[in-house]
């Protein structure tokens, strides 16, 4: 199994780490890959009643490694898709790599907490509201990045993004790709909590919550998500169409052009 996430249980504690600190944890193919497993694995590992997902190091995410964006079109020898591909559909039909290492904490039966601190940046964002819980250092730097670079978010925050917040502030987050603070983040309810100590905080919250009924607690986030889970069918479909369209278009390799040049993009009359 790769190293780029670790996982540890203690009295019904999964403490969940992405593991590439020296990157502030972005996502390459293998984080991508290793994010899923990590997913997948909880959902029938014994014993665990809360998940605790963080970042090695001084990050949570700083989102989508940039090595990515040269190589989101290339293919193995033969045609193949290559490994760790974040386009590459999901076993379930719902999801591609990229939206699964987000949607796969709501699809977990037990709760998750995000301790979030240092970056969490376009994808990096989007893992940790893919959470149902989420606390957030007041320093940390947060955007829905994914306009920046020409295209649009495909994590599933289109869809998770407008379930926590206002859809006017869902739409001003997104349209500017402003980085916004952890302090921020409170005001807006896109933070659980503001906390100075944000891990220690979502692990003392994990062994309140496994303290609980487990099945009162599932059956709680089952109903909780019942709604949500029947509008993810489409509303994901509709994030990966769009950012196919996107992808390797003229206005998209400008917005990467102009940021890499430092100077303001010229894009074409519209």
């Amino acid at each position: 199994m790769s190293d780029r996430v670790t996982t540890k249980v203690s009295e019904g504690v999964a403490d969940v780490r992405l593991n590439r600190p020296d990157k502030r944890n972005a996502l390459d193919g293998e984080m991508f890959l290793a994010l899923a497993a990590a997913g997948e694995e909880l959902k029938t590992m014994p014993g665990v009643r809360v998940v605790v997902l963080s970042g090695a190091g001084t990050s949570f995410c700083a989102g989508l490694d940039f090595s990515m964006f040269e190589r989101i079109n290339e293919r193995e020898p033969g045609g193949a898709r290559r490994r760790g591909d974040p386009t590459v559909m999901q076993r379930s039909g719902v999801t591609h790599l990229g939206q699964q290492v987000a949607w796969v904490w709501q699809e977990l039966p037990m709760p998750v907490i995000a301790a979030v601190h240092g970056h969490a940046l376009g994808g990096g964002f989007q893992i940790a509201l893919g959470t149902d819980i989420r606390i957030v250092h007041p320093d940390t730097q947060l955007s829905v990045r994914e306009v920046h670079w020409g295209l649009v978010p495909d994590m599933t925050a289109t869809l998770l993004l407008s379930q926590v917040v206002r859809m006017d502030v869902a739409k001003e987050l997104t349209f500017t790709a402003r980085v916004f603070s952890g302090v921020e983040a409170g005001e807006l309810g896109l933070a659980t909590r503001v906390s100075d100590t944000p891990l220690e905080d979502a692990m003392a919250l994990a062994a309140e919550i496994a303290s609980r009924s487990p099945a009162a607690v599932r059956g709680s986030k089952a109903l909780l998500n019942r709604a949500l889970r029947e509008e993810a069918v489409v509303q994901l479909a509709e994030e990966r169409r769009i950012i196919s369209e996107l992808i390797g278009g003229s206005e998209q390799i400008e917005a990467v052009t102009a940021n890499l040049e430092k100077r303001p993009p010229r894009f074409g009359a519209r």
